[in-house]
């Protein structure tokens, strides 16, 4: 019997770059280590969540990630959009769709990662 999810794994081509993007939305580098397979491992943790995305950098000599377009993201809360969108400009992450209110008064806006994996902001209705 599944008792909880622990974490979702994202293969990426260069674990550095896509940690300190990770870092600029506001996750925190939970671990780090080596899998058995000499991949290079980050587990991010995600605010208010027991949940991690797991960053996997497999060895030299792998295959290239090529992520396909629109084949999944990760879906993050944030309280006002437009400012959360400023700054991650500001940090060099400017959004790559939206923002685009939504028919219940929320909004979504879409943020592109290093590798090309999409990150959804949602700001709620008030």
């Amino acid at each position: 019997m599944i008792k909880k999810l622990l974490h979702t794994r994202m293969r990426v081509n260069d674990l550095e770059r896509t940690v300190k993007f990770y870092e600029a939305l506001g996750l925190k580098v939970a671990r780090r280590n080596t899998s058995p397979r000499g991949a290079q491992l980050a587990f991010l943790a995600t605010p208010n969540s027991d949940e991690e995305i797991e960053l996997c950098q497999m060895p030299p000599g792998s295959p290239a990630v090529q992520v396909q377009s629109d084949l999944m993201h990760l879906a993050f809360e944030v309280d006002d959009l437009v400012a959360y969108a400023a700054e991650m400009t500001r940090k060099g992450y400017p959004l790559s769709d939206g923002p685009t209110p939504m028919k219940n008064g929320g909004v979504i806006a879409f943020i592109d990662a290093p590798e090309g994996y999409e990150v959804e902001l949602i700001q709620r209705p008030k």
